[in-house]
């Protein structure tokens, strides 16, 4: 009897209990540019652009933007791993960036705005590396691929008014994008409406 109503608390109860949602985070200029690819990505819990990658506790962006604390302005996802998979994260990045140029993503230039994977686990490691390397052996781009790829530190949260900034100023958002050169030079490499 004792047994059978573990056996019955301990289904209820893996039932009720989910596992925590994964993490990735990426950095490919500006913020408000990487959350719209991944936030209609079916298995995307949240995205929050943020800093990651500098020296100083609790940025702001007129610090960050400065260049002087050596953050860069990140993205982090939190997906449900079942239903999308780190690798698929990886795909959308390496097609919302330009990987070849160091310091500079489109028309926002300095360390800032580098591109770069920041890695969570040992595995996250090994596939980012894995990615970057079928990028360059694809022949798909003339120069070298210098994206980096490093252990993850401290994330901070960027201010509230650039957190889903696409959704709450659409016509800014837009005038932005179409002026960085981003869409151009990505319809260029992939193909129309490919990334």
């Amino acid at each position: 009897m004792q047994k059978s109503l573990l056996l019955l608390f301990l289904l209820f109860t893996s039932s009720i209990i989910q596992a925590a949602p994964a993490k990735a985070t990426f950095a490919g200029g500006c913020f408000w540019c990487m959350e719209p690819p991944f936030d209609k990505v079916e298995g995307v819990i949240s995205t929050t652009s943020g800093y990651m990658g500098g020296s100083e506790a609790n940025p702001s962006y007129k610090e960050v933007s400065s260049g002087k604390t050596g953050h860069t302005e990140v993205v982090q996802v939190l997906y449900d791993a079942n239903k999308v998979s780190y690798q698929q994260l990886l795909a959308i990045f390496w097609r919302q960036i330009n990987p070849t140029t160091p310091n500079q993503q489109f028309a926002d230039i300095g360390s800032m705005y580098r591109s770069e994977i920041f890695y969570h686990t040992d595995e996250q490691r090994r596939l980012a590396e894995a990615s970057k390397q079928a990028l360059a052996t694809s022949k798909r781009f003339f120069k070298p691929i210098v994206t980096a790829i490093t252990a993850a530190g401290d994330f901070y949260a960027a201010e509230g008014y650039h957190q889903d900034y696409y959704q709450k100023n659409p016509y800014r958002y837009k005038f932005y994008r179409s002026r960085s050169g981003r869409d151009q030079f990505l319809d260029r490499i992939w193909g129309e409406g490919e990334h």
